[in-house]
C-alpha cells in the first residue's frame, strides 16, 4: 500500500468521524472509499466497523471528560439498540441497496423539516420528557434503529438524533452525546459478528480509524464548547450531502475514484 493511499484513508476517516460525531452519514465517504480499494460491499461493510467502534470510544471519552453523562438513561437506552444491531449485523451480508436508500431518504426530509420548522421546540431538552421514566415504546423504537444501525450504518446518526431528541427530549448538544455512547456500546458487538463472518479487512479498518478517532476528538470537543447552532449547522450540511449522494447529483464513489 503506497503512502499516498494511507494519507487519503486517513483524510477520508478524519471527515468520517467529524460528520458521524455531530450528525450522521459519514459512512457515505468511507464506504465509498473502502469499495474503490477493492472491498466487497459485505467486507467494506464489516470494515467500515472497526472505524465506527474506535471513533464512537475517542468521542464518548471525550465527552464523559466534559461531564455530559449524568445518569444512566443512556445505558438503559443502548440495551435494546444493542440487541437490534445484533440482529442486523447478522441479516447484512446481502444489502438491499434500494431499500435503504429509501429510508435514509425519508430521514433526510424529516431532519430537514424539523431543522427549520420550530426549532427551538427540539433544540432545547425538554424537561417533561426527561423527567418520565423510560417507557416500552422508546424501547421499541431504539431497537429497530439499532437494527438498523447494525444492519448498515450509514445514516443512523439521523434516526438516533431525532429519538433522543424528538423521543426521550434531549437538547441537541446531549443528544449528540448519547447517541455516541449508543453507537459506541451496539458497535462493540456489531463488529464481533462480522469478525467471526470473516468480513472485515482489519488494514484498512484500523488505518482509516487512526483518522476517524481525531475527527471524533475534533468534533466531540466543538459540539460542547460551540454548542446547538453549531451543530445545527454540520447536521444540515451533512444532511444536504447526503441528499445529493442519494439522488446522483454528487456521486462519493465516482469523486474518490477520480482522486485516487
Amino acid at each position: 500500500m503506497s503512502i499516498s493511499i494511507i494519507i487519503v484513508i486517513i483524510i477520508a476517516g478524519i471527515l468520517v468521524g467529524f460528520i458521524n460525531t455531530l450528525s450522521g452519514g459519514g459512512s457515505v465517504i468511507s464506504l465509498s472509499l473502502l469499495v474503490i480499494l477493492g472491498l466487497p460491499a459485505n467486507i467494506a461493510n464489516g470494515t467500515n466497523r472497526i472505524s465506527i467502534f474506535f471513533q464512537t470510544l475517542s468521542s464518548v471519552g471525550s465527552f464523559t471528560r466534559q461531564k455530559m453523562f449524568t445518569n444512566m438513561r443512556p445505558v438503559y437506552l443502548s440495551i435494546p439498540a444493542t440487541i437490534g444491531a445484533i440482529m442486523g449485523a447478522y441479516l447484512a451480508v446481502d444489502v438491499n441497496e434500494r431499500v435503504i436508500e429509501a429510508a435514509m431518504g425519508v430521514s433526510m426530509v424529516i431532519m430537514v423539516f424539523f431543522l427549520f420548522y420550530k426549532p427551538d421546540k427540539w433544540l432545547k431538552e425538554n424537561p417533561v420528557l426527561m423527567a418520565k421514566p423510560i417507557r416500552w415504546h422508546q424501547l421499541v423504537i431504539f431497537f429497530f434503529v439499532g437494527f438498523y444501525g447494525g444492519f448498515i450504518q450509514v445514516g443512523v446518526g439521523y434516526f438516533l438524533l431525532m429519538a433522543l431528541m424528538l423521543g426521550v427530549g434531549y437538547d441537541i448538544v446531549k443528544a449528540n452525546a448519547v447517541k455516541n455512547l449508543i453507537v459506541f456500546f451496539y458497535a462493540i458487538f456489531a463488529l464481533l459478528v462480522f469478525m467471526v463472518d470473516g468480513k472485515v479487512n482489519y488494514m484498512y479498518g484500523l488505518i482509516l480509524s487512526a483518522g476517524s478517532m481525531i475527527g471524533a476528538w475534533i468534533a466531540s470537543y466543538l459540539a460542547v464548547k460551540k454548542g446547538a447552532g453549531f451543530i445545527r449547522a454540520i447536521i444540515l450540511l451533512s444532511v444536504v450531502l447526503t441528499i445529493l449522494q442519494i439522488t446522483g447529483i454528487i456521486n462519493f464513489t465516482s469523486l474518490l475514484r477520480q482522486i485516487l
